[in-house]
């Protein structure tokens, strides 16, 4: 029997988050999942609502616009357990998503945030980003990210991008979920801008340590050349087409920099699972 996967869905009520739901009832096909959705009611920190829901404000805000946009994402929620079914769960907090998101789901103990996104390009990629990539860049809980419907995604080969170089224990119990209930093969990947066949050896090596390392026994070893993390990932899904993406975040980023997973959540049409690399 498969262990409980305790899912946190952010909800803003479009139809990324119904892909999102979708995905997870894809997920519930193969392992038992607890389904919670979060929606966030988008006000300064100087709102607070209490456990019985009762909203108090400094002042400058008026309390009774507070209240109907509270009564109003309430029956949101309530609508979804109508759509969805009294088997999910509903929560309502204030203040800035991304904030709420990762304070609640590292609070809840979630195992994971699923989260559809419209990505981000050009100017509003360098100066703001997605919400979802800034949780993807904050969260110790692993976040899986999507752009469309994957409610017919079969998870049989696994994508892991990593830097194989300098193998240790990661945190990768979420990785070991997957590949128990889908019976899922692992493609480990390394981008070299060098020739790959003068570095092949020393990076199976390295591969081995780490499946070694971190208990992943049905592996594939892949070293490609290309001129960045992104490229080279786009590349070998046109020549491989894998299911989903697994790939760690070092929680850093400015405001003209992106990590490479950051820059594939927004630009890949891939389900993506981000995590916190160990020495992050």
């Amino acid at each position: 029997m498969n262990e409980m996967l305790k899912v946190l869905i952010p909800t803003d009520f479009t139809v990324q988050s119904e892909f999102a739901y979708l995905m997870v009832k894809n997920l519930q096909s193969a392992m038992p999942v607890e389904i919670h959705f979060l929606h966030v009611l988008a006000v300064p920190d100087t709102v607070s609502m209490d456990s019985l829901g009762n909203i108090q404000t400094c002042g400058e805000i008026d309390v009774n616009y507070v209240v109907k946009q509270r009564d109003i994402a309430q029956r949101n929620l309530d609508n979804l357990q109508s759509v969805y079914g009294n088997q999910i769960h509903t929560h309502l907090a204030l203040g800035k998503l991304t904030d709420q998101v990762i304070r609640f789901a590292e609070e809840g103990h979630y195992d994971l945030i699923v989260m559809g996104t419209k990505g981000a390009w050009g100017l509003k990629e360098k100066l703001s980003g997605s919400e979802t990539q800034m949780i993807a860049r904050r969260s110790r809980v692993p976040l899986l990210s999507l752009m469309c419907d994957r409610s017919d995604l079969k998870i049989k080969n696994i994508l892991m991008v990593h830097n194989f170089s300098s193998p240790a224990n990661e945190n990768l119990n979420l990785l070991h979920k997957f590949i128990k209930a889908f019976d899922a093969q692992v493609h480990f990947l390394q981008i070299t801008s060098g020739d790959p066949s003068d570095e092949m050896t020393t990076v199976e090596g390295n591969m081995a340590e780490f499946a070694a390392v971190n208990k992943i026994e049905n592996y594939l070893c892949h070293l490609i050349k290309d001129s960045d993390i992104e490229g080279g990932v786009v590349h070998f899904n046109q020549m491989n087409n894998m299911d989903i993406l697994c790939i760690g975040t070092h929680g850093k980023a400015g405001i003209f920099h992106q990590s490479a997973t950051e820059k594939l959540i927004n630009h890949l049409f891939k389900p993506i699972i981000s995590f916190q690399l160990t020495n992050s």
